[in-house]
């Protein structure tokens, strides 16, 4: 598999951590929900485009090693991320099979920082695992530090026409993951009034 040629998996990337990335590779077009980890190559290709946001290092040759196995645990963990994310927007407290689940992730491939000294000091990250495993839960414990953090006040879902993605407020007034979503609100709000007055 060349990654380099890889096309994405179709999910958008907004700049939202890193776990809501994930969380929002189940993302819906004109109201239809689509899997952006539909195959391997989405994964790798999605893996490849966060890669510099992610804390394991990963090459073109880790990449080109992903697997259904991976395939399969990327799923869980996004499926997990978003139950997560629901309970949160709702008020309640997750499943505790849920959180269990993310837990689990979280613990599949340690993963430390070691000092390197030469030729300047440098942190490398080190893991006991495929780095591709690893990636995925530095994901995972990623998703445990939102979901544990405050960041967690203010995760929200989007309030867009068909939306499913969820998103971090980062300003009082947000309430869309997206200028595009925004755009499709207010243009549903404006022709909802305009059907109204007739």
């Amino acid at each position: 598999m060349d990654v380099a040629h890889l096309t994405g998996g179709g999910a958008p990337q907004l700049g939202e951590l890193p776990p809501i990335e994930l969380g929002n590779t189940t993302y819906a077009v004109r109201g239809q929900v689509k899997d952006g980890l539909d195959t391997v190559e989405h994964l790798a290709a999605w893996l490849r485009d966060l890669r510099a946001r992610l804390t394991v290092p990963l090459s073109d040759a880790d990449l080109q090693d992903v697997t259904e196995g991976d395939l399969r645990h990327a799923r869980e963990l996004r499926d997990v991320i978003r139950a997560l994310a629901a309970a949160t927007v709702a008020g309640h407290d997750p499943a505790p099979d849920t959180v269990a689940t993310l837990n689990r992730h979280a613990a599949r491939a340690p993963h430390w920082r070691e000092l390197r000294t030469g030729p300047e000091p440098h942190l490398t990250v080190n893991t006991a695992g495929r780095p591709v495993a690893a990636a995925l839960s530095a994901l995972a414990q990623a998703a445990v530090a939102l979901f544990a953090g405050p960041a967690r006040h203010d995760l929200r879902a989007c309030q867009g026409p068909g939306c499913v993605l969820y998103f971090v407020r980062d300003a009082p007034r947000r309430e869309w993951c997206s200028g595009g979503c925004g755009n499709r609100a207010r243009a549903a709000r404006h022709y909802a009034k305009v059907r109204g007055a007739k």
